[in-house]
Order: structure tokens, then sequence, then C-alpha cells
């Protein structure tokens, strides 16, 4: 990336690095002379190696009641404000997810219900045991491959097209007010 930045004429531009990093791979990264001005460390600084952790970021879906997504390569997201509909096998283990938009309807259980509105939680927080016992059993329901960590087991999440819908008008109407910029 350095090079690619010089050769277009910008040397005076940082790198700055981030994502998944601690101070032994930070230490590696040095010592084999990567060309990086700056590091982020959040995940691993907040957290003990020994506990798991979840690294995650936020990225707009919605600004002002009209849909957005990153168009990045690699990183694209779906827009908008979304459900997933998640079935079940007659074995009652889950089956698979669809995700959609939020007002579009799709067999099976939605997953996503509103807890926060205005800062403000909304409903009763659930005791330690409800919270214990649904984990319990949505881990009852997960399909046996799942369940055994096997390599390579894959679960079928499917988009519907309310949302392949969705995604092209964000991008018609982002191409179109690039092109309207002088």
């Amino acid at each position: 990336m350095r090079r690619i930045l010089d050769d277009g004429g910008l040397a005076d531009v940082s790198i700055f690095a981030s994502g998944g990093l601690d101070e032994d791979y930070i230490s590696e990264i040095v010592q084999a002379g990567a060309p990086i001005d700056g590091f982020g460390v959040g995940t691993s600084l907040t957290t003990s190696s020994d506990a798991p952790a979840l690294d995650c970021a936020y990225k707009l879906q919605e600004y002002a009641g009209l849909a957005r997504r990153k168009r990045s390569l690699g990183k694209a997201t779906w827009p908008g404000r979304k459900q997933v509909w998640r079935r079940y096998g007659s074995d009652g283990r889950m089956a698979g997810d669809v995700l959609s938009i939020e007002s579009d309807t799709q067999t099976g259980e939605p997953l996503i219900e509103l807890v926060m509105k205005d800062g403000r939680r909304v409903g009763e927080n659930p005791r330690l045991a409800e919270i214990r016992a649904r984990a319990a059993h949505d881990l009852e329901r997960l399909p046996e491959p799942l369940r055994d960590l096997e390599p390579g087991a894959t679960y079928p999440v499917e988009v519907a097209e309310a949302l392949v819908r969705l995604a092209a008008e964000v991008d018609n109407r982002m191409a179109q007010s690039e092109s309207a910029v002088p």
C-alpha cells in the first residue's frame, strides 16, 4: 500500500493499521519493517487473552429514514432495517435463516426484536435463569455439525428478494448522487 501511495504522489499520507492487533502482532509487523505510521488497538487492550472477545464494527445502515450501505469491495453490507426469520426442521432443529428488510414477511420465527428505544430499554429485563434456559434451548436446536464444531460445517442463510431489490435501489441512488457532483 505504501508503494501505491508513493507512486501516486501521496507520500505524505499516513498508514494506520487496526483490527485484531495485539502487542505480539504489532511487534512482528514493526520487526518486519512494515511502513505503518500508527496502530489502533481495541479489543486486545481491554480484554484478557484467556477470555473470549467479540471484535466488531458499527456500520450505518439507515440515516434520516433513508437506507444506506457500505459498498467497499469485500466489505459491502445489506442496507436498511432488517429482520431475520429462522426456520426449523421436523426434528425441531434449526434448518436455515432468511435475511430481509424489516417490513417483509417470511416463513419462520422472527429473531430481531426491539429492546431499546430513545435510549431506554423496552420491556422488562429477563432474569438470569431465563437467559440461561433460552441459551440452553437454542443450543439444543443447533444442527449436529454446528454443535460438534465440525470443520467446514455450514448453516444456510438466504437473502430475500426484497433486500436484494433495496440494495439495488440504494446503489442506483448513490450512483445518481455521485454523478450529480460537479
